[in-house]
């Protein structure tokens, strides 16, 4: 199994990357674009791992089964770095500590790469950091960025990365890697292709859990029972509690590992007050921990207004005469007769409001509940 076989639905994009990782319109920094879901850090990883793989025939390059491919897939390859943030934003001294990596030159392998997952989400100053060691690199160093959008990059930045642009994969494809790789049953990959609308990150969740199989059919169903404004106040409660819940119980587990980890290195007594030298360390994880927590409850709150959006999704399709097919197929005779009650115009409208909700929520300090209750109130 090649590191590319996880590339499901991406022809060109694997095509392109594999005659650059051969020789073959190589350059030094990298723009990687797609929707949530596409795999743009998937793509990185496996262009990573391509160029500093360890066959001789450049030819099988990428093969999966060197060491060097495996430590690279499994982050743990010393010239190879990987960037992402669950904060809200990567910040200047991070930004800084990357310009220093990259200037080193490989230990071991054929090249020194740095792969930041969430460029979109740097200030323009924190970029404007990176932009000389982006411009001028050290001969044997590549930059791969990942965004949604080239827009979501300065341009001072894109203009000096060659672009890879993704699109999301079939739904059909995204089943057929959970049943090939993950050992999922052909009908619970199926319906979580479907439902996840292609994000392969998402429909792995939903294969591998029912209980958020469940809280997602819950979420879908809500505009099923919304009348008043007092359900609606309800719903936006629910709906803003379902995100919260489950990004909180991610969480906690980690940050308690995290904090023991830390004390651990730390060598801090088992019982009584931390020595003043310690506690420091342990305020800055805890902060960190904090910024984490409000970043992943954000992204959880999108993630579950996006499954609401589905719903009004398939409702415009059956107002337009069933030109594709539906995302939640199994509720196919409760939005027919959904549909039958409005018009194309009108669910336009509270699509509209959803996708207002989920900006404001991404981009401002709006309190999330307020935000959703807005939103409610413009379904009704």
């Amino acid at each position: 199994m090649s590191v590319w076989d996880d590339l499901q639905g991406q022809p060109a994009v694997v095509d392109q990357l594999r005659q650059a990782a051969e020789g073959e319109g190589l350059t030094h920094a990298w723009l990687f674009t797609g929707p949530p879901g596409s795999g743009r850090s998937n793509a990185a990883k496996a262009f990573a791992a391509a160029l500093n793989c360890d066959q001789d025939d450049i030819t099988r390059r990428g093969c999966g089964q060197c060491h060097a491919c495996q430590t690279i897939v499994g982050e743990t390859h010393s010239d190879v770095t990987f960037v992402r943030t669950e904060k809200v934003t990567i910040t200047i001294d991070e930004a800084r500590e990357l310009v220093s990596t990259a200037g080193n030159r490989p230990s071991s392998a054929r090249w020194r790469i740095i792969v930041v997952e969430d460029a979109d989400r740097m200030a323009e100053r924190t970029t404007n950091v990176l932009l000389k060691a982006i411009e001028e690199p050290t001969p044997r160093t590549i930059w791969m960025l990942c965004a949604p959008s080239p827009a979501d990059v300065l341009v001072t930045i894109r203009s000096r990365c060659r672009p890879v642009a993704l699109r999301l994969p079939p739904a059909a494809d995204v089943a057929a890697l959970l049943v090939s790789r993950d050992g999922i049953a052909p009908d619970v990959a199926e319906r979580a292709a479907r439902a996840a609308q292609s994000h392969v990150g998402i429909a792995r969740r939903l294969a591998r859990d029912p209980d958020a199989r469940q809280r997602r059919l819950d979420t879908v169903r809500f505009p099923l029972h919304l009348r008043g404004v007092t359900a609606a106040v309800m719903m936006a409660d629910k709906l803003v509690k379902i995100a919260t819940e489950e990004a909180t119980s991610s969480n906690e587990e980690r940050d308690a590992a995290e904090k023991a980890a830390l004390l651990a290195t730390l060598g801090a007594p088992e019982s009584g007050p931390l020595p003043p030298a310690m506690r420091g360390q342990v305020k800055q994880l805890e902060d960190d921990q904090k910024r984490r927590a409000k970043r992943s409850i954000t992204d959880s709150l999108d993630r579950t207004l996006t499954d609401l959006l589905s719903f009004y999704r398939d409702v415009l399709i059956i107002q337009m005469g069933n030109a594709v097919d539906l995302v939640n197929l199994e509720l196919r005779d409760e939005l027919q007769e959904f549909a039958g009650r409005s018009t194309p115009e009108v669910t336009l409208a509270r699509m509209d409001a959803i996708n207002t909700a989920r900006q404001r929520i991404t981009t401002s300090n709006v309190a999330p509940l307020l935000a959703v209750e807005s939103m409610a109130a413009s379904l009704i």
